[in-house]
């Protein structure tokens, strides 16, 4: 089958609006009881997942994070399993087993998330290992957070993915905190892309904020992956707008540092781009009404749906 064609400028933005009116309502649901457990919302990074997996072919492979909603949406996972999923309903991509760190969209390419810092940069070489052998011409994607650096799995990826040429892009979603610590208390590089350079990879660094200047990023860099020229390293400088998890007082950032950052909101400053490119208000205004409207139905569908069936517990398990 042919390729899709790319989404428009309007596309974008509507793809940013259903993620971020997904999260707000995994919020609001968390609030009332309606969702347990650990919940991490990206509010504020959309710009970084719209804007790369707006850059892939639909057979790439996605690999997540414990931060994930985002990136499956972006890849065009089904809000309303996804909710089920979080929700822990049986009718959810996992049967309700998952949650929301562990969500697999394999149908439209989302492999996999994963808890584990750094976990999935291996599962994401493996898949691209696989590629190379089968002559498939996919590119592996792998999303992790400025965490990840510190960790060995990050620097055993890159060499074995700068080694063996292997097709992959490794997105680090720089937001300036591991968990509740500034990087700065982790490690005294500032741009994870200097760790790329180290294993000769080609890398980059980009304002998380600009959806069309992650894209354009991401482009370059499945270029060189999918030309066979082996890895490359694109570091997405963005911020997430909540705390570590669905509660989280942050009481670790200042109010300076979160008004500054609102501003940087990537959804409204695209929205205003389109504006002043003369797309019209009515336009704009719909693609949020819209997202809003969809994620409504599809939550009030998912928590109609069965719970996860006990019987369900040892299947799906492979070892």
């Amino acid at each position: 089958m042919p390729e899709p064609s790319p989404p428009t400028d309007l596309e974008i933005l509507e793809r940013m609006w259903l993620i971020r009116a997904f999260e707000e309502k995994v919020s609001e649901l968390y609030a009332a009881g309606e969702v347990v457990g650990l919940i991490h919302l990206g509010i504020g990074q959309e710009g970084s997942a719209v804007g790369t997996c707006a850059a892939l072919r639909s057979g790439d492979y996605v690999f997540g994070t414990h931060r994930s909603h985002a990136h499956a949406i972006a890849k065009g996972a089904d809000i309303r399993r996804l909710m089920a999923e979080i929700a822990g309903r049986s009718t959810g991509y996992c049967k309700g087993k998952g949650g929301s760190m562990h969500i697999s969209a394999p149908e439209v390419g989302f492999i996999t998330a994963t808890g584990v810092v750094a976990g999935n940069l291996p599962l994401a070489l493996g898949a691209a290992l696989t590629s190379v052998t089968r002559k498939e011409n996919r590119v592996s994607v792998a999303f992790f957070g400025d965490g990840a650096g510190q960790s060995g799995p990050f620097h055993e990826s890159l060499n074995l993915a700068a080694l063996w040429k292997l097709p992959v892009v490794l997105v680090c979603e720089n937001n300036g905190y591991v968990e509740f610590s500034p990087l700065s208390a982790h490690t005294v590089v500032e741009r994870l892309a200097d760790y790329a350079t180290v294993y000769s990879i080609p890398s980059v660094t980009v304002d998380g904020g600009d959806v069309l200047a992650v894209r354009a990023a991401v482009e370059d860099a499945v270029a060189v992956a999918r030309g066979g020229a082996g890895p490359a390293f694109v570091e997405v400088l963005t911020h997430r707008l909540r705390g570590h998890y669905e509660g989280d007082p942050a009481r670790y950032r200042t109010l300076a540092e979160r008004d500054e950052w609102k501003q940087r909101d990537p959804v409204a400053r695209f929205a205003g781009r389109l504006r002043d490119c003369g797309v019209p208000r009515e336009s704009l205004d719909e693609a949020e009404v819209s997202a809003r409207a969809a994620v409504g139905r599809a939550a009030e569908e998912a928590l109609a749906d069965p719970p996860a069936d006990r019987r369900d517990l040892t299947s799906d398990v492979y070892v």
